[in-house]
């Protein structure tokens, strides 16, 4: 994860889901404006306003409404669950994590708050805090479809290919066109020997989300265990050209399944 340089105005929307209507805690101290017709706005107009900024992918606006809200003791969950998705998509996630868990504890019963702790939690290597934050999502909203792939990723590094499976079938029952969904089933139907079923599915990945390098790695491997060296090598060409800093389709595609772990 590659963090935002500081004064950085615009900066994609990261993977997680904002609540709609680091720079670490007190980094940004300048004043902030707030656009509002009463003399005193209410903290729901500011939320407002934060959310806005972080919608239109205005980071730095949106890091000061919310360490403002912070500072002035709001306790609305979606403050401190937003700040945590900035954090951790500036790669701050001891922060992020804290943050996260604070909105957990203002509305325990939220799903996509448990969600998004299980993101920091897997990023930050604890990958058992991980899992149980994605079942508790689960539990709370079992149509969650990105829960069900998260805890798939998971359990494919506990070596559980079968119930990684099932996970990452149920995402796609719920969420047909999940492309990434999709092409991890496909690496671990591979995996299981499945090749033929991988090969349908990660191809239907590929469709629908064509700049998606691994797809092409797994893609690849099922080639190449046919015999089929000049499509794979193409594989590995269009992956080079994705991800051109990849040395991974510059040789036979043998990597083990878990150090090609696609996050969704």
């Amino acid at each position: 994860m590659e963090s935002s340089k500081k004064g950085q105005e615009k900066k994609k929307i990261p993977e997680e889901q904002i609540f709609p209507v680091q720079f670490a805690l007190g980094e940004i101290k300048e004043k902030i404006i707030i656009t509002t017709t009463n003399a005193k706005p209410s903290n729901e107009q500011i939320i407002n306003q934060a959310i806005n900024f972080h919608l239109k992918g205005n980071i730095v606006q949106a890091i000061k409404f919310y360490q403002y809200l912070i500072e002035q003791g709001c306790k609305d969950q979606r403050v401190f669950s937003n700040y945590g998705i900035i954090l951790k998509d500036l790669g701050k996630l001891q922060e992020a994590e804290i943050a996260t868990r604070k909105a957990i504890e203002l509305q325990p019963d939220f799903a996509i708050s448990h969600l998004n702790l299980g993101s920091i939690l897997e990023d930050s290597d604890k990958l058992e805090e991980a899992e149980n934050s994605f079942r508790r999502a689960i539990k709370l909203q079992p149509d969650l479809a990105k829960a069900h792939s998260n805890l798939g990723r998971i359990l494919i590094e506990f070596d559980k290919l079968k119930e990684a499976e099932i996970s990452f079938r149920k995402a796609i029952e719920l969420q047909p066109d999940f492309a990434k969904a999709l092409s991890n089933l496909g690496r671990i139907l591979i995996e299981l020997g499945k090749s033929e079923e991988a090969e349908i599915l990660i191809r239907k990945a590929i469709k629908l989300q064509p700049d998606q390098a691994e797809s092409y790695q797994y893609l690849g491997i099922i080639l190449r265990n046919k015999g089929a060296v000049d499509q794979a090598k193409i594989c590995s060409e269009r992956l080079m050209r994705i991800r051109p800093w990849s040395i991974i389709g510059e040789y036979s595609f043998n990597h083990s399944l878990k150090s090609t772990s696609s996050h969704t």
